[in-house]
């Protein structure tokens, strides 16, 4: 990596951050829209060969903390560099391992880059962006992402229906092109300098506690949505895996067309707000999937679903303006590992409630809405370092 200063062209941290965006799709996205057809039809896997494999690739997100360890050895963004390549190499060899253990191997390789990358995204976003460019910025980088994800889906159908290429080479094919967009951002990107040296320890903070609780909430919320609702699409509505599908499809649509917005309107009416709006929202849905009996009004409540997960972009731009700024690396790996403490118990504890009344498990993620609204009406119009909180500060 070029060891040169920063500079107004095109070779900024802003740059540099969209240009990361871009690499995730890529790799992560075709690995999670072949794995289910590669794992049955190449290695065949049965359910629970599914469930343990998908255990091991919520493991690095739980250690996402670690981070803040390799820290004292390596600088921020060249370990987050190293982060993509990992993910992307994880994706790139995965077909070549056509078996329960090397889908082990591979999915804890790719999975350890993709949630440390994301770990030192948040941290480097908080630390580059300043707090007004913020809200917005995230969600132009969420769009672009999302407008990558749309791409890899299209040559991904390209791939298999039309040229019939095997998936060894598809996972070949999109992990080497994001281990190479890696290896030319290494090359061309100068390392930029944050303006507050970041602390190297594992940093728990009583006056953070609002943004901790709305973290746990904000991992119980997507399990729930990842797990369940995709799951509910499928067994009560029938939906084929083209269906579901064309469901992502028409999500990263939307995310491409509003993210930015939503960032933009989170910078112009205040965290407090759109989360408050969010979670009122959600309240709604979750409401609304336990009684559902139409499938095409389920398909509506499942894309506004994912839409609103725009809106938790609010949570990190709140923590922004809270955080002593040389908070910004250790807090982002705390944050992971307690947003992935949901991803543990939910899918476990739920899924045998699913068995008895599928409709409970989409009341209780109600439950959790009408929680993370109560704790919403705890931000500050103006949250700062000192205002953390409306009632309960805490120093």
């Amino acid at each position: 990596m070029l060891k040169s200063p920063e500079t107004s062209t095109w070779r900024n941290p802003t740059t540099f951050l969209i240009m990361v965006s871009i690499v995730v799709p890529i790799a992560f996205s075709s690995w999670m829209a072949l794995l289910n057809n590669f794992a049955i039809e190449k290695a065949g896997f049965t359910g629970a060969d599914m469930g343990l494999l998908q255990s091991v690739r919520e493991i690095p997100g739980f250690l996402a903390f670690t981070a803040i360890f390799i820290l004292m050895f390596i600088r921020e963004q060249r370990f987050l560099l190293i982060s993509l390549a990992m993910l992307s190499l994880g994706t790139a060899i995965t077909g070549f391992f056509p078996s329960l253990f090397g889908l082990l191997f591979t999915t804890l390789l790719m999975s350890s880059g993709f949630h440390y990358f994301e770990t030192l995204k948040q941290s480097l976003s908080l630390q580059w962006l300043n707090k007004d460019e913020a809200p917005e910025m995230l969600g132009k980088m969420l769009s672009i992402g999302a407008f990558a994800s749309l791409i890899t889906y299209g040559v991904l159908w390209v791939l298999l229906d039309l040229i019939k290429l095997d998936y060894k080479w598809i996972y070949l094919v999109t992990g080497g092109t994001g281990f190479c967009i890696v290896i030319v951002l290494a090359f061309i990107f100068p390392e930029f300098s944050s303006k507050t040296p970041q602390n190297k320890k594992l940093i728990l903070r009583k006056r953070y506690w609002l943004y901790y609780a709305l973290t746990f909430l904000s991992g119980a919320r997507r399990q729930i949505f990842t797990v369940f609702a995709g799951f509910l699409m499928v067994e009560k509505f029938g939906y084929s895996a083209s269906d579901i599908t064309l469901l992502f499809l028409v999500n990263y649509v939307f995310n491409f067309l509003f993210a930015k917005k939503i960032g933009k309107l989170i910078g112009s009416i205040g965290e407090r707000k759109v989360l408050m709006f969010e979670y009122t929202g959600l309240t709604l849905i979750f409401l609304s999937y336990g009684i559902v009996t139409n499938a095409h009004i389920a398909a509506g409540l499942y894309i506004i679903d994912h839409l609103f997960f725009a809106l938790a972009l609010a949570i990190k731009t709140y923590f922004q303006k809270i955080a002593d700024p040389a908070d910004m690396a250790s807090t982002a790996g705390v944050s992971f590992t307690i947003n992935h403490i949901a991803a543990i118990v939910i899918p476990v504890t739920f899924g045998l409630i699913w068995m008895y009344s599928p409709p409970t498990v989409f009341f209780l993620g109600a439950g959790i809405a009408v929680i993370s609204l109560l704790l919403s009406f705890n931000i500050p119009l103006q949250p700062q370092n000192g205002n953390e909180t409306v009632l309960g500060a805490v120093k």
